[in-house]
């Protein structure tokens, strides 16, 4: 007969076997509070651990230091169930049948949530769990549906593992995929419920007298809410088990970027400086900032400073002024000085934050900046016009650590025609010839996003170094002039550069809204076209690049983790992320003379 009090025998068991626990995902659940007390049913940590993860309790405190430092540690977390939310947190006054509050769980679990989903974590949202998604994410709780007197009994007294009622599901929605039927049955026990999803949800369950019953994500986000209690059901288990696939995901993806680089080569942030943004907090003005980066695991970004072009008989200076009316500091001289003011503002910044972020100006600062936990900012124009027609100025951006210039924008200039332009020199110009060759001396990358399809061949034939597009599409995808032909992506590759597929909405698709699935759609076809080595990502954040599912740095991650469910390996994930752009960017540098 076992002794099963004999607990060192079964230490000796566990490490009779190597390694000594099978990895599993860290599911946090919220945990109810009564009489001084931290409470969580059973029902709800034997659920995850059945359906495969860990179950860790989360306390009520809404210190940012644990809720942050918590939230690092998980893979999944489960809002659970319990008391009302204090109306007042939506700006209302209480109704007269609202149930019992607890002040001590309400600001913990707003907090909570919302950190969570600023940083892409998966989230499954339960009873009080879907009301608390819809609280804390811009949606909106009815504080008492029972005054809809037409509506069924949502608050039974039958035993929680009995089902009491049935709910139609959305076909296209995440329930729909895990239980393959149209309708379920589910227990009900509440008063309060989702009656406004918000943006950021879409309903996806309703009850038979049309009360909402489960939302989830409309951003792409392994993020759900059933207002039912799944885990006293038996039925309930593929909920928890669908939680722990996506922890298991979300945990391989922060694996992933702990272990590479990831740059994203395009930003247009600096064009936000003049609306005095702060770049050390998340800051809503701007796509980028070190909170998102941080959020999104984004090791660095190319800032650019953007010079728009002047049409014919309009100075550069008129055309700042009017974006920029109430700015007094900005440079009236010329694009030169422009350009060298934004760069001016982007050291600023990054002396204030210098323990968290740096400027780095080849692969291997990059790489030293990580090791360093130190995020990464480099250096790029966009728009050649800021050399001001002056060779030597080549030289001045090359030491100021500029790591590519894109040669045009949208007009054409004294460099090359652009896509947008109306073909002024049939190509790249003379002078055009010449700055390549000096960038190509002093090791600047040529980006030619932006330039016309004339100008691409010429400055493929005139570099002798690899050319980049640092934020373009696939033409064959979205006919739009800015984007690449299959003939260019393959001429590209053939020369060694790389195409960075770019998010900027209307170079993904000419109709309807832009998603994540488009610019994964984009970047696969590149890889069929040019190969897995002459690929990436250049957002244009700020640029009004961003789309749903992936709509500013803080879900950077959302690309990684779609890539590794695609099956793409640790190598071309890292390829993809940021190591071909690196590549160029090495071979180029290495080619100064």
């Amino acid at each position: 007969m076992n002794n099963k009090f004999n607990w060192k025998e079964q230490i000796n068991q566990i490490y009779d076997r190597f390694p000594e626990a099978t990895r599993r995902p860290v599911i946090g659940l919220t945990a109810n509070y009564a009489d001084g007390e931290q409470r969580l049913t059973a029902f709800y940590y034997k659920s995850v651990e059945k359906a495969g993860g860990v179950p860790v309790v989360i306390p009520p405190i809404d210190n940012p230091d644990i809720i942050i430092n918590t939230l690092e540690r998980i893979d999944g977390l489960i809002l659970t169930g319990g008391a009302d939310f204090n109306p007042l947190y939506c700006g209302e006054q209480p109704c007269r049948r609202l149930h019992s509050i607890n002040s001590e769980r309400d600001l913990p679990e707003l907090l909570v949530t919302r950190l969570a989903y600023n940083r892409q974590i998966p989230i499954l949202g339960i009873c009080r769990g879907i009301q608390t998604l819809a609280m804390a994410l811009d949606g909106h709780v009815e504080q008492d549906i029972s005054l809809n007197t037409d509506g069924i009994k949502h608050s039974q007294d039958a035993e929680r593992s009995e089902a009491t009622h049935t709910v139609s599901l959305l076909p296209s929605s995440m329930l729909h995929d895990i239980y393959g039927t149209d309708t379920i049955y589910v227990n009900s026990f509440h008063h309060q419920a989702v009656d406004n999803a918000g943006k950021k949800f879409r309903i996806t369950a309703k009850a038979t007298d049309g009360v909402v019953e489960a939302i989830e994500s409309s951003e792409f986000k392994p993020i759900m809410g059933v207002q039912w209690h799944p885990e006293c059901m038996e039925e309930g288990l593929p909920i928890f088990e669908w939680l722990v696939r996506q922890a298991i995901l979300f945990s391989e993806t922060k694996r992933l970027h702990h272990t590479i680089l990831t740059l994203d080569t395009h930003c247009d942030t600096p064009m936000q400086f003049p609306q005095g943004i702060r770049f050390d907090c998340r800051e809503p003005k701007a796509l980028v900032d070190l909170q998102k980066m941080t959020e999104g695991r984004l090791d660095a970004t190319i800032m650019v400073a953007y010079l728009p072009q002047p049409k014919i008989g309009e100075s550069f200076s008129s055309i700042v002024r009017k974006s920029y009316p109430s700015e007094e500091e900005l440079p009236t001289a010329s694009p030169f000085d422009y350009a060298n003011m934004i760069f001016d503002r982007i050291e600023t910044i990054v002396a204030k934050q210098k323990k968290y972020l740096s400027i780095a100006r080849t692969p291997k600062e990059l790489y030293e900046d990580k090791r360093n936990g130190r995020k990464s900012i480099m250096l790029g124009i966009e728009n050649g016009i800021a050399l001001n027609g002056d060779l030597a100025n080549v030289k001045h951006f090359a030491q100021r650590g500029v790591v590519y210039i894109t040669l045009c924008h949208n007009g054409d200039n004294d460099i090359c025609d652009s896509a947008k332009g109306c073909n002024t020199h049939n190509g790249v110009s003379r002078f055009g010839e010449k700055v390549i060759a000096e960038m190509n001396r002093l090791g600047i990358m040529v980006d030619l996003s932006h330039a016309g399809e004339k100008s691409f061949y010429d400055a493929l034939e005139i570099s002798r170094t690899p050319i980049v597009c640092s934020h373009s599409s696939a033409r064959a995808l979205c006919d739009h002039p800015r984007n690449l032909t299959d003939e260019q992506m393959r001429q590209l590759a053939k020369r060694g550069g790389v195409a960075q597929i770019t998010l900027y909405p209307g170079f993904l698709r000419k109709e309807g809204e832009a998603s994540i699935i488009d610019a994964m759609n984009h970047l696969e076809h590149a890889i069929r076209i040019m190969g897995i080595e002459h690929v990436g990502l250049g957002t244009d954040f700020d640029g009004d690049g961003g789309v749903t599912g992936i709509a500013d740095a803080s879900k950077i991650i959302n690309f990684t983790r779609m890539l590794l469910a695609r099956r793409y390996n640790t190598t071309d994930i890292q390829r993809i992320m940021g190591g071909n752009f690196m590549r160029v960017m090495a071979e180029v540098q290495a080619g100064r003379r």
